[in-house]
């Protein structure tokens, strides 16, 4: 495992051991857990709309440039790798690949002064063409959204357990 999803993955344990009540805390632009909650959801849902329909832009600007996604099978990777494999996918007629986030599965947490700490299990589906969709699987993945003056996006992305 890298350095860096060593870092995340500890500081979301070290998060909910000590503070496993926090559920009431602000961000920096003072959201209830409620709100932030129904926030991280919608962009959720925003981003995985785009995902799902190949809306490449949509799917860009949700990510901070200097993204960093962590994949237990394939690796670390940074923006414009996503981009390429975002359009790499979206342009293999052959193949559709859909996201659906489990339900029951979301949590979020505030990250003072920075943003959101999202944490869930997602199935992901195959459509080979001329074939019935398959699961692939279901995995879990955590994401950092950071906060820029109400500007939500994915700062570092964990995918694991494939």
């Amino acid at each position: 495992m890298k350095l860096g999803a060593i870092f995340i993955a500890t500081f979301i344990v070290s998060t909910r051991l000590l503070y496993p009540n926090q559920v009431n805390a602000q961000t920096s632009q003072t959201l209830s857990a409620q709100a932030l909650t129904k926030k991280i959801a919608s962009l959720d849902s925003i981003l995985f709309h785009a995902f799902n329909t190949c809306d490449v832009n949509t799917s860009k600007s949700l990510f901070t440039e200097d993204l960093e996604f962590y994949h237990d099978a394939g690796g670390l990777t940074n923006y414009a790798q996503n981009v390429n494999s975002i359009l790499q996918r979206c342009n293999n007629k052959e193949m559709k690949v859909r996201r659906e986030l489990v339900n029951g599965s979301l949590e979020v947490f505030p990250v003072k002064d920075f943003g959101a700490v999202q944490i869930g299990s997602h199935c992901f589906y195959y459509t080979e063409e001329g074939k019935e969709e398959k699961l692939d699987g279901t995995f879990k993945f955590v994401h950092i959204w950071k906060n820029t003056n109400g500007n939500w996006k994915i700062a570092r992305v964990i995918s694991y357990d494939h």
